[in-house]
């Protein structure tokens, strides 16, 4: 039985996804489940599984490629099967599909005009050449007539493979462009899955999503010292307690006395949660991605100490699990350890609020009439206005900076 190897949805939000190494080779047996490639999805590294039993007869996606969410990548048959009809990207009926090698978005602010080698290796009738989408734009790139590679895909079709070490020929009839060193003065660099997605995503935060902001000045002096005395407590075990866990800890609890601020909009109502699940957002090469702490009013400050350095721990290596990053109901964002005083942080929707956490400082502060040097701390939320009102946000900020100057208010 012929199975055709799809690009999958790994990922709530994936709309194509990038293959980043075959662990299967062409002509190597496989089993239903095993293992066939990893796949960038817009969140993390995923692993693509066999659905049927064969040989993998067939590889269309090189290494490095993405392709739309559906489109044909593989297929898998015994090795008496005829899989001539079968063409890479094509869906489940055979129809070509495009695979698509930028954004919808990013294709439509830079069109691309046809060279005249393009037109003709497009044109169908006699001395045409088949070839897909991406082995036109490679060839037009690479300055390579289509007409003098033989084409390796099915019916003779020029794909991605056959322009591979491909030396550049003159163009025939398309503009040429003469570089020197001195006019390379910029590199361009793909964009991942993952930062597409953050572009997409914050491009509909921005927009629709009225957004106000308030900043509160925190004393941070009895944070410090609760942190100091938990972790000399904890020094034996080989546990520490960050600032960032503390703070996690009192937005949790803080979330639980003022749940319209742990909300979510949706166009025909707004849904309140009881329980807070705290994205919080971490920083890796590729951009940022936010793990999720479930049920984190209900946890103390160790665990979630312990979820967050796990979490980020496989975020960076993009070990992520869909459930692991979706689903939260508010999210925190800290770059003090980066010396940044204060910041604005972007809502991430359908949530209704982000709280931004700067660093700690010494400050001159009048105290009792004295001048006295005190670290203190600003937060800034962002707050969209559709769901919390600035009285709202003002409330929770409130009782947010009195359980971290008064740490011991977040256990009761």
């Amino acid at each position: 039985m012929v199975t055709k190897v799809h690009m999958e949805a790994l990922s709530p939000t994936m709309e194509e996804g990038q293959l980043v190494q075959w662990l299967k080779s062409e002509g190597e047996e496989v089993s239903s489940g095993d293992i066939l490639a990893e796949i960038e999805t817009d969140k993390a590294t995923m692993e693509l599984v066999a659905r049927g039993d064969g040989i993998l007869r067939k590889i269309f996606l090189d290494a490095g490629g993405v392709s739309a969410v559906g489109s044909v990548i593989a297929v898998i048959a015994s090795a008496d099967e005829d899989i001539s009809g079968i063409e890479e990207g094509s869906d489940g009926n055979g129809t070509q599909q495009a695979l698509p090698e930028e954004s919808s978005a990013e294709t439509t602010q830079e069109p691309e005009v046809a060279t005249t080698s393009e037109i003709s290796a497009g044109t169908q009738g006699t001395g045409s050449v088949k070839a897909s989408p991406l082995a036109r734009r490679l060839a037009t790139e690479m300055g390579v007539d289509l007409l003098t590679i033989k084409g390796s895909g099915p019916g003779g079709r020029v794909v991605k493979r056959d322009l591979e070490g491909a030396k550049t020929a003159g163009s025939t009839g398309a503009a040429t462009t003469t570089w020197t060193p001195e006019e390379n003065e910029y590199e361009d660099v793909p964009t991942s899955q993952m930062r597409k997605s953050i572009a997409k995503r914050l491009v509909t935060s921005i927009g629709p999503v009225p957004t106000f902001y308030l900043t509160v000045e925190v004393d941070m002096n009895r944070v410090i010292e609760a942190r100091e005395s938990m972790n000399s407590m904890l020094e034996e075990d080989g546990y520490r307690i960050s600032v960032n866990d503390i703070v996690l800890k009192a937005v949790a609890a803080a979330l639980r006395q003022h749940p319209n601020c742990n909300a979510q909009w949706h166009d025909n109502f707004v849904r309140r949660f009881n329980a807070v699940h705290l994205g919080v957002a971490v920083a890796i090469d590729e951009g940022l991605i936010t793990p999720v702490i479930r049920n984190a009013h209900a946890k103390g400050i160790m665990q979630i100490a312990s979820e967050v350095r796990e979490l980020a721990g496989r975020a960076r290596t993009k070990k992520l699990m869909p459930d692991e990053y979706t689903g939260s109901t508010f999210s925190v964002s800290n770059l003090g350890m980066f010396g940044i005083q204060e910041f604005t942080a972007i809502i991430n929707p359908p949530e209704a609020g982000i709280l931004a956490v700067g660093g700690i400082e010494e400050t001159p502060v009048v105290v009792s009439g004295e001048v006295k040097i005190c670290p203190r701390m600003r937060i800034t939320m962002s707050c969209d206005h559709r769901v919390i009102d600035g009285a709202q946000g003002a409330r929770f900020l409130a009782t947010l900076k009195s359980m971290l100057e008064e740490p011991t208010a977040i256990l009761l």
